[in-house]
């Protein structure tokens, strides 16, 4: 929905959200819920079937997150989960890091990446496997692994990708590519 300055609502409430209106805090969450809860659903049914977290629960989580950070200057509703692909990646790795601890370096938690994301050969990767790739990518390529973040962890499309980051859509889709054949050579599980 367009507000009259056109702005959509979420993003007028984000504005509203970040100057501390507590109101807009609370109108902001129907908003958006819905899109967390179907992210959250998504990456939950790659999980092991007994995996201990909820969707609602790591909606939630990932919602107290967001609104807690004081410092986010929201820009638009592309920004906001842009930032919430980044709080639901840091919980589902750390869920699955505490899982391996109680395991005692058990099996790792396994998420299956679709062919939109970064394997195209149905090959299962696991979710800590993927955040240490991600995070040696970055260090040579922080906008591409960015945009693995921002498509896989909070299922932006190229364009919502490109509006946040800035760039033009043919750059988030090269990066696209080079990120996704980074990551096949890096988790393969041998030489290629």
């Amino acid at each position: 929905m367009k507000s009259p300055s056109g702005k959509t609502d979420v993003t007028t409430l984000l504005e509203q959200a970040s100057t501390g209106d507590e109101s807009a805090v609370r109108r902001l969450m129907p908003l958006v819920y819905d899109e967390l809860r179907r992210l959250a659903e998504f990456y939950l049914r790659q999980e092991r079937s007994d995996h201990t977290l909820q969707a609602t629960a790591l909606v939630h989580e990932a919602y107290l997150r967001l609104i807690k950070q004081d410092q986010v200057d929201w820009q638009n509703r592309a920004h906001f989960f842009g930032v919430a692909a980044q709080s639901i990646r840091r919980i589902l790795v750390d869920h699955a890091r505490h899982h391996q601890r109680l395991k005692r370096g058990g099996d790792r938690q396994r998420i299956a990446l679709d062919d939109d994301v970064a394997i195209d050969d149905g090959r299962e990767l696991d979710l800590v496997g993927l955040d240490d790739a991600l995070t040696k990518l970055s260090s040579h390529n922080p906008r591409a692994a960015e945009i693995v973040e921002l498509r896989f962890f909070g299922g932006l499309t190229r364009e919502e990708v490109g509006e946040y980051l800035g760039v033009a859509v043919r750059t988030v889709a090269d990066d696209w590519r080079y990120a996704r054949a980074w990551l096949r050579r890096e988790l393969s599980p041998g030489p290629l």
